[in-house]
């Protein structure tokens, strides 16, 4: 069985393709300036064929020299080599980032000058690219601000060529991208401040183990037991096989929920104060590498966590994490703190301290119950991010309150409560 084949295109059909692809090219080739020319002068040519006249003539004329005059301005230039070079893809806000633009002439002819055309993030910076010779290159500095936190797209380039009079344009492009995470402002912490916990191996816990470092009573040994923790004092003593049991210890599993949710800030400068701060504790975290959990609400194309309602920001390294807070963006609707906080209490996840961060909007009894739904045994440390408030340290049931009205205050507000 033969399946049926398309039946090839006429010859009017691969014309008529033919004039539209043309049609396109001009339509690219052309500047506002010039499509006028180009129309003014066909109107002119055909009011002289029509009509007569010689006034018509003489547009249609001084218009196709125009054209003719730009059109040398376009040819050549195919031979050009163009990288875009980014020493640092990561900055902190508040700098800026040098970028450079290399153009090179592979050809044997001159290069006539052109424009560099390059998107950067929501603007188009356009660089003037000299004469080149044969064979000849220039490097074009690019300073990118960068005020404020979030990712910069940057590409993709295009060289364009344009004659003095600006009829005609030649763009050639190339599809390289870079892209420039802004990292949040962050602020060291106090050693061990993260984790509350001051010994390097853990401190014991209420559950028992039969291998750990403190030591609770001694058993009867039960089938299974290392022979290495039979203690033979009390074996002599009782005349029966015992064993160590020892106090379960703990280290410092730290879950940092941060609220994203732009309605609980009173304005976008306290979200981003919320953002260094809830950073800087996930920062101090995987420097001291602790077991983690860094979250905020779940928005549509984000990573869900195990916890509902929880997004995920991996925290693997240090430039993963800094990474997922460039990208994070305040979510306008979603999963209150005091949901979050109960689903990840709820979890089953062994912590021993939380860190909520969020804005000036919540009450005090919305972060009280915020605190609630967690053992006992894990401490809550509630950071109420207001702009330019009066930072203070408030002792609660359930571990404390911190306003911070500005980053620097984050610190001092840890030594005083530690101190307190």
């Amino acid at each position: 069985m033969t399946l049926p084949t398309d039946p090839a295109p006429s010859a009017p059909a691969r014309a008529a393709t033919a004039v539209r692809a043309a049609a396109v090219r001009a339509a690219r080739a052309t500047t506002p300036a010039g499509r006028f020319v180009l129309l003014g002068g066909a109107a002119a040519a055909a009011l002289g064929l029509a009509l007569g006249w010689v006034e018509a003539w003489t547009l249609a004329i001084a218009a196709a020299v125009l054209l003719l005059v730009a059109l040398p301005f376009l040819l050549g230039g195919r031979a050009y080599r163009v990288e875009l070079q980014a020493p640092r893809s990561r900055v902190v806000a508040g700098g800026s980032v040098e970028l450079s633009v290399e153009v090179a002439n592979a050809s044997r002819t001159p290069a006539l000058p052109a424009t560099a055309e390059l998107p950067v993030g929501p603007a188009l910076r356009e660089l003037p690219v000299p004469l080149l010779a044969p064979g000849g290159a220039v490097a074009l500095p690019l300073a990118v601000p960068t005020p404020e936190r979030g990712v910069i797209e940057v590409g993709p380039l295009a060289l364009t060529r344009r004659d003095p009079l600006g009829l005609l344009r030649r763009e050639l492009s190339w599809p390289d991208r870079t892209r420039i995470h802004v990292h949040p402002v962050t602020t060291p912490l106090p050693p061990s401040s993260a984790g509350l916990v001051r010994d390097l191996e853990g401190s014991a816990s209420r559950r028992l183990s039969d291998a750990d470092l403190s030591f609770h009573a001694v058993r009867e040994y039960a089938a299974g037991d290392a022979r290495r923790h039979i203690h033979w004092r009390s074996t002599a003593k009782t005349g029966t096989l015992m064993v160590r049991q020892y106090e379960e210890s703990q280290t410092a599993r730290i879950a940092v929920l941060f609220d994203g949710r732009a309605d609980e800030y009173a304005s976008a400068e306290e979200f981003e104060l919320g953002v260094s701060v809830a950073a800087s504790f996930a920062l101090h975290a995987v420097r001291e590498g602790r077991e983690r959990l860094i979250g905020s609400q779940w928005a549509a194309g984000r990573p869900r966590a195990a916890v509902a309602g929880l997004s995920e920001l991996p925290s693997g390294t240090i430039p993963q994490l800094l990474d997922a807070w460039s990208e994070l963006r305040a979510a306008e609707s979603g999963v209150r703190i005091e949901q979050l906080a109960r689903g990840l209490a709820e979890s089953g996840r062994e912590l021993s301290l939380v860190v909520l961060v969020t804005g000036s909007r919540p009450d005090p009894q919305r972060l009280a119950r915020a605190a609630m739904p967690f053992a006992g045994d894990v401490a809550v440390l509630t950071v109420r991010c207001e702009r330019l408030a009066d930072p203070a340290v408030h002792r609660r049931d359930r571990g404390a309150l911190l306003t911070v009205g500005a980053l620097q205050d984050a610190p001092q507000l840890l030594m005083r409560r530690e101190r307190a």
